[in-house]
């Protein structure tokens, strides 16, 4: 079975649709599976609090301002679902809150993202799982017990599911990845593990896919250096496009683990072991 390659568009389109369908061309044209998006409703997810706090942006000067900027509407992401459609490429969201897994509802997406963050939110996981779509769950600042109640919630609604190792720090020092657990997932759960990746460059997806992961997340952008939290976890277009060639070419390089011998060293073997007495 071939990696999952997932392009995490996230907020890294700022809020701008001209953005958002260079990266999804970004994520075609490197060979990705699907692009992922974050479905937030402000209001159910930030308190007054915050959201009336100061923050300088491109939208304004507080907190609201700045989110509200990077939400899509619902006619934009009808535009989103009909660009993904032309372009032939999947589309699914993270949701934050249970208005937005709703919300995300009409578009029939084929699969789910359980987001680290909302790992511990059993009623949104609960609504996910009903949907019995493929799920991701990320893995992220979770305990084992936090995690064991996530998987259980999805193995009770018979959602088919899969686990993604997770670090989540912005961007991952590469000495936390702790690839092992890895392994560790798949042994407690008996499921297929994937990895979403936040760190600087791609070495570390490259181990992850060696490692026999079944879908490997990671976030583009145009440009790192543009405005965003996540921008600098993330990778530019040339280096995606590496990243899954690479990938690909690790899967098809992994083989069986046979003992058997190449076919095409036979000839070879002959050669450079004529002079041997048999």
């Amino acid at each position: 079975m071939s990696i999952f390659i997932i392009a995490e568009i996230g907020i890294n389109h700022n809020g701008d649709l001209d953005i958002t369908k260079k990266l999804i061309d970004v994520a075609k044209t490197a060979g990705a599976d699907a692009v992922k998006f974050q479905k937030r409703t402000i209001d159910a997810v930030y308190t007054k609090e915050l959201l009336d706090s100061p923050r300088e942006s491109p939208w304004g000067t507080t907190q609201r301002e700045q989110k509200e900027g990077l939400e899509f509407s619902e006619k934009e992401y009808q535009e989103i679902d009909s660009y993904c459609r032309k372009k032939d490429i999947a589309w699914f969201a993270s949701a934050w809150d249970l208005d937005s897994q709703k919300f995300l509802r009409q578009f029939d997406c084929k699969y789910n993202k359980v987001a680290s963050a909302m790992l511990v939110y059993e009623p949104l996981l609960r609504m996910i799982a009903e949907e019995k779509k493929h799920t991701f769950i990320s893995t992220g600042m979770s305990d084992i017990t936090d995690l064991d109640r996530a998987v259980a919630i999805f193995k009770e609604a018979g959602c088919p599911y899969e686990v993604m190792h997770c670090v989540s720090t912005y961007p991952l020092d590469e000495g936390d990845a702790n690839l092992k657990r890895i392994d560790s997932l798949r042994n407690r759960y008996g499921c297929n593990v994937g990895y979403s990746g936040h760190e600087v460059g791609l070495a570390v997806s490259y181990a992850a896919a060696a490692l026999g992961i079944t879908s490997l997340e990671r976030h583009i952008t145009l440009n790192r250096s543009m405005y965003g939290s996540d921008q600098a976890a993330s990778v530019e277009p040339a280096g995606f496009t590496m990243l899954v060639g690479a990938v690909r070419k690790i899967e098809n390089a992994m083989g069986d683990g046979s003992f058997d011998v190449n076919q095409k060293e036979l000839e070879i073997a002959k050669k450079l072991r004529a002079h041997i007495p048999s």
